[in-house]
């Protein structure tokens, strides 16, 4: 595997505990961002890292497509739910 790789298995990391971060604060104290309000956007860049990851550590494309085309489903509901 490339250096690459652990760089955003670095950064993969760092956001699945910013996500676990604002929603532990938020269920404690009520304050910040709510989980319903950063899940969708969080789960699609978190997607969107897999596809980075899965083509930088030669996956395959069916694996990267995968990825990319969840990433944009999630991103549809967050527009959606979103949506006035």
């Amino acid at each position: 595997m490339t250096q690459g790789v652990y760089w955003v298995d670095a950064v993969i990391v760092l956001t699945l505990l910013e996500g676990l971060w604002l929603w532990t604060r938020h269920r404690r104290t009520g304050r910040g961002i709510a989980p319903q309000d950063f899940a969708f956007n969080w789960a699609s860049g978190l997607c969107l890292m897999a596809a980075l990851r899965g083509a930088l550590a030669g996956w395959g494309m069916p694996w990267v497509l995968a990825w990319l085309s969840l990433a944009g489903a999630v991103h549809a509901l967050d527009l959606r739910r979103r949506w006035r």
